[in-house]
C-alpha cells in the first residue's frame, strides 16, 4: 500500500465515527431548507458554498426572517471565524504542502477535520501522508453531508417532526471531544470552554460560542503549564 493509499484510508476510518451525527444533522438542515422561502434549491447551495452546519443553518433562516444580506452575511462569517484558529494552528503542516494543495485543502476545513488532524499530525510528520489524510478526512465527510442534505431537502415535510433529529445537532460536536478529552489539559479546556459558552449563549452577534473557544484554549494552556512544572 502507498503513502497515499495509507493516509486516505486512515482519513476514511478517522471520520468514520462522525457520520452517525453529521447525517442526521444534515437530514435537519435539508428538512429545514426545504421549509423556507429561501426554496430548496438555494438552500442545498450552501452545503457547496459554506459547506458549514451552523453557519448553513443560521443563514438560511435569517433569510427567511427577511434579514438584510450584510447582517446574514456578517453572521456567518462570525460564527465560522474559530476557524481562523484552526488555520492558525494547521498552518505549519500546511507550509510544506505543494501551492496547489494549500489553495484547495481549506475548503474541506471543519471542526471534524480539524479535531482528528491535529491529533494525527502530532504522530505522522510526512507531507505526503499528512496532506492526503487531510483531504481523505475531508471526503469522507463533505459527501456524506451533501448526501445527507439533499435528502432532508428532498424528503422535507415528509420527515415527521416526532422522529427526534433535532438531537444531532449538539450530537455532532460533542462526538469531536472523543479523541481531544483523553489528557487532563483537554478536558479541563473541553470543561470550561463548554461552561463559558453556555453562560455567554446570550452574547450579541453569536460571539458566545468564540467566548467559550477563546476561554477553552487558554485553560487549556494554563492547564498544560502547570503540568510541566
Amino acid at each position: 500500500m502507498t503513502t497515499r493509499e495509507r493516509a486516505l484510508t486512515d482519513g476514511f476510518k478517522a471520520m468514520a465515527p462522525m457520520l452517525l451525527a453529521l447525517v442526521p444533522f444534515g437530514l435537519v438542515l435539508g428538512v429545514t431548507m426545504a421549509g423556507t422561502v429561501v426554496g430548496a434549491g438555494w438552500g442545498f447551495a450552501t452545503s457547496f458554498i459554506i459547506f458549514a452546519g451552523a453557519a448553513q443553518l443560521a443563514t438560511v433562516q435569517l433569510l427567511n426572517d427577511g434579514t438584510a444580506l450584510a447582517v446574514v452575511v456578517l453572521t456567518a462569517l462570525v460564527i465560522n471565524i474559530r476557524h481562523l484558529m484552526y488555520s492558525a494552528a494547521l498552518a505549519p503542516a500546511f507550509r510544506d504542502f505543494p501551492p496547489r494543495w494549500r489553495a484547495a485543502l481549506p475548503y474541506l476545513l471543519t471542526d471534524q477535520t480539524f479535531a482528528v488532524s491535529t491529533l494525527r499530525f502530532e504522530r505522522a510528520t510526512d507531507p505526503v501522508y499528512r496532506r492526503w489524510f487531510f483531504f481523505g478526512t475531508g471526503v469522507a465527510l463533505w459527501v456524506p453531508w451533501q448526501l445527507s442534505t439533499l435528502t432532508g431537502v428532498v424528503l422535507g415535510a415528509q420527515i415527521p417532526e416526532s422522529l427526534g433529529l433535532g438531537f444531532a445537532i449538539p450530537l455532532v460536536f460533542l462526538v469531536l471531544l472523543i479523541p481531544v478529552v483523553q489528557t487532563r489539559p483537554g478536558l479541563i479546556a473541553a470543561i470550561v470552554g463548554g461552561g463559558v459558552a453556555v453562560l455567554a449563549s446570550g452574547a450579541p452577534y453569536g460571539l458566545g460560542l468564540v467566548v467559550g473557544a477563546v476561554a477553552g484554549i487558554a485553560a487549556g494552556v494554563v492547564a498544560e503549564s502547570v503540568g510541566r512544572r
